[in-house]
C-alpha cells in the first residue's frame, strides 16, 4: 500500500495535514490553515513538489539532530519532517516523501 494524506481540524477550527508512509508513520507535517480548501491546496503542492530534490531544504538543529522542509516553487515551506538523530535518517525521510508524496489518497480525519 502506498502512503496517504490525512487532513485534520483542530479545536480552533484550523486545518492541517500529514503525509503518512505505508507503515503508518508520519513523514511530513503541514502548517495550520484557515480553511480545508487551503489545506487541500497544500496537499496538491506536496504532490507536485515532493519528487523534486531541489525542493528539499536540509537543516541541522542546535542539538545535533537533523530535519528537512519541503518547499514550493515560491520557496514557501509546505511541510516539515520529524527530527532525525542523523543525516542518514533525514535522507531516508526525504526518500520516503519522494516516494509517498505523489499519492492521491486523502482521508478526512474530522
Amino acid at each position: 500500500m502506498a502512503g496517504w494524506y490525512e487532513v485534520n481540524k483542530n479545536d480552533k477550527g484550523e486545518f492541517s495535514f500529514v503525509l503518512k508512509a505505508a507503515n503508518n508513520q508520519v513523514i511530513l507535517r503541514s502548517e495550520q490553515y484557515d480553511s480545508k480548501s487551503a489545506a487541500m491546496n497544500g496537499v496538491a503542492s506536496v504532490q507536485k513538489n515532493s519528487p523534486l530534490d531541489e525542493r528539499y531544504e536540509r537543516k541541522d538543529a542546535a542539538d545535533g539532530r537533523t530535519f528537512f522542509n519541503l518547499k514550493a516553487g515560491n520557496h514557501q515551506v509546505i511541510g516539515t519532517s520529524q527530527m532525525y538523530k542523523d543525516v542518514a535518517g533525514r535522507d531516508g525521510g526525504i526518500a520516503s516523501v519522494k516516494t509517498n508524496g505523489p499519492s492521491e489518497t486523502v482521508k478526512d480525519m474530522f
